[in-house]
Protein backbone atom coordinates (compact mmCIF):
# COMPACT_ATOMS: atom_id res chain seq x y z
CA UNK A 1 0.00 0.00 0.00
CA UNK A 2 1.39 3.38 1.19
CA UNK A 3 4.86 3.98 3.03
CA UNK A 4 4.90 6.90 5.70
CA UNK A 5 6.36 9.44 3.05
CA UNK A 6 3.58 9.29 1.12
CA UNK A 7 0.61 8.86 4.09
CA UNK A 8 2.41 12.26 5.30
CA UNK A 9 2.06 13.82 1.91
CA UNK A 10 -1.36 12.65 1.69
CA UNK A 11 -2.33 14.42 4.87
CA UNK A 12 -0.48 16.67 3.78
CA UNK A 13 -2.99 17.29 0.66
CA UNK A 14 -6.09 16.23 1.70
CA UNK A 15 -6.51 18.98 4.48
CA UNK A 16 -6.09 22.29 2.00
CA UNK A 17 -8.69 20.02 -0.05
CA UNK A 18 -11.14 19.48 2.53
CA UNK A 19 -11.34 22.62 3.82
CA UNK A 20 -13.85 24.37 1.27
CA UNK A 21 -15.94 21.74 1.74
CA UNK A 22 -16.65 23.08 5.14
CA UNK A 23 -17.00 26.81 3.68
CA UNK A 24 -19.25 25.15 1.32
CA UNK A 25 -21.76 24.05 3.57
CA UNK A 26 -21.59 26.78 5.82
CA UNK A 27 -22.49 29.53 3.61
CA UNK A 28 -25.16 27.59 1.84
CA UNK A 29 -26.90 26.85 5.83
CA UNK A 30 -26.48 30.58 6.70
CA UNK A 31 -28.08 31.71 3.25
CA UNK A 32 -30.99 29.28 3.92
CA UNK A 33 -31.12 30.78 7.35
CA UNK A 34 -30.94 34.39 5.98
CA UNK A 35 -33.61 33.49 2.76
CA UNK A 36 -36.12 32.65 5.99
CA UNK A 37 -35.64 35.29 8.93
CA UNK A 38 -34.09 37.81 7.63
CA UNK A 39 -36.35 40.15 5.66
CA UNK A 40 -34.36 43.51 4.74
CA UNK A 41 -33.89 44.85 1.43
CA UNK A 42 -29.56 43.46 1.67
CA UNK A 43 -30.85 40.04 2.07
CA UNK A 44 -31.57 38.65 -1.31
CA UNK A 45 -28.21 40.48 -3.03
CA UNK A 46 -26.31 39.15 0.66
CA UNK A 47 -27.53 35.37 -0.29
CA UNK A 48 -26.71 35.53 -4.34
CA UNK A 49 -23.44 36.94 -3.15
CA UNK A 50 -22.91 33.95 -0.30
CA UNK A 51 -23.70 31.49 -3.20
CA UNK A 52 -21.65 32.66 -5.88
CA UNK A 53 -19.04 32.69 -3.21
CA UNK A 54 -20.03 28.72 -2.41
CA UNK A 55 -20.19 28.17 -6.21
CA UNK A 56 -16.76 29.21 -6.74
CA UNK A 57 -15.11 27.20 -3.81
CA UNK A 58 -16.73 24.08 -5.29
CA UNK A 59 -15.26 24.62 -8.22
CA UNK A 60 -12.15 25.02 -6.48
CA UNK A 61 -12.27 22.32 -4.02
CA UNK A 62 -13.22 19.89 -7.24
CA UNK A 63 -10.20 20.73 -9.11
CA UNK A 64 -8.19 20.27 -5.80
CA UNK A 65 -10.11 16.64 -5.25
CA UNK A 66 -9.29 15.59 -8.72
CA UNK A 67 -5.64 16.34 -8.40
CA UNK A 68 -5.04 14.63 -5.19
CA UNK A 69 -7.18 11.49 -6.52
CA UNK A 70 -5.02 11.36 -9.15
CA UNK A 71 -1.54 11.52 -7.01
CA UNK A 72 -3.27 9.04 -4.70
CA UNK A 73 -3.94 6.82 -7.30
CA UNK A 74 -0.39 6.65 -8.41
CA UNK A 75 0.69 6.75 -4.94
CA UNK A 76 -1.28 3.56 -3.85
CA UNK A 77 -0.18 1.70 -6.93
CA UNK A 78 -4.06 1.49 -8.63
CA UNK A 79 -4.92 1.73 -12.22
Amino acid sequence: MMDEEAKTTFKWRILPAHDPAEYILLLVAISVIVFFIIHSPYSVPMIFGMLILALLLSWDFFNRYRKTKKWLERACGYR
